[in-house]
């Protein structure tokens, strides 16, 4: 990999990572922090006598349960209006519940799910030429517990979720946090050396951290017979990256194929 680069450093690579990167599409929706809160209840640290502690699971017991607020509908668009920021925390709120966040795991392996895009649904059939048909939005989601892809549909005007799509096997678009993921897994793994020896090279700096880089990314999927080594690419979550270093050159890692499902870094050939 190393005397690839090489050619290319200080200049921008030519040819097919160029075109490779140039189609690859970003999306960064960033959701409500709460799929990272922890629910469970904790251990009182106060200091509290035996006979305090007592009291006080008493009275725990009889307080009525808590209802979660509905989320402030804020500004709203109308008809094929883009989803406006108000429209699009509230219908992540309203589509990711407890239940979802609680069975599911993020990029990291934190609970929650992978936060994917949130787009403007298209109107039912037969609401086409209505004027005040309800505006709905799909939130898409991907759980790295099971390898699902999940889509909600949620009616803007009523709140409710009117659909739930569950997938295997399908692969949007990477966000940018399972991109700077990859970048860090890359990084980290001794597959990463070159990498880390290329940009020192360009930069005179070590390469510690994704926000180093500007990065592109795509999905890979193994190619039927290919190597047994990506063969869960398609199923797993997979991608090659196309760093470049920020204000120079584009570094050839075309090479490598990180499965972000299985958390590690592949050579291919």
């Amino acid at each position: 990999m190393r005397k690839i680069v090489h050619r290319h450093l200080g200049k921008v690579v030519a040819g097919a990572a160029i075109a490779v990167a140039g189609t690859a599409v970003m999306v960064g929706v960033t959701l409500p922090g709460t799929a990272g809160a922890d629910t469970s209840g904790g251990t009182n640290g106060s200091g509290q006598s035996a006979q305090q502690g007592a009291q006080g699971q008493d009275a725990a017991a009889v307080q009525p349960g808590v209802v979660e607020q509905a989320p402030a509908e804020g500004e709203r668009g109308k008809g094929n209006d883009p989803l406006t920021d108000d429209e699009i925390t509230r219908v992540e709120k309203l589509a990711v519940n407890r239940q979802l966040i609680d069975g599911s795991e993020n990029v990291r392996g934190a609970r929650g799910p992978q936060r994917i895009d949130v787009q403007l649904a298209e109107p039912e059939a037969d609401e086409v030429d209505n004027a005040n048909a309800p505006r709905r939005a799909d939130v898409t989601v991907y759980d790295y517990r099971d390898d699902t892809l999940v889509t909600k549909t949620v009616n803007l005007d009523t709140g409710k979720v009117e659909q739930t799509a569950t997938q295997h096997g399908v692969q949007p678009p990477l966000s940018l946090a399972e991109q700077n993921e990859a970048a860090k897994l890359l990084i980290a793994d001794p597959l990463g050396a070159d990498l880390k020896a290329d940009y020192k090279d360009a930069t005179g700096k070590e390469l510690t951290s994704p926000d180093q880089l500007q990065l592109s990314s795509m999905v890979y999927r193994a190619a039927a017979g290919g190597s047994a080594s990506v063969e869960k690419c398609g199923e797993h979550r997979c991608t090659r990256l196309f760093p470049k270093i920020k204000n120079g050159s584009w570094i050839d890692a075309r090479d490598f194929v990180i499965d972000l499902s299985a958390r590690k870094v592949i050579r291919l050939g």
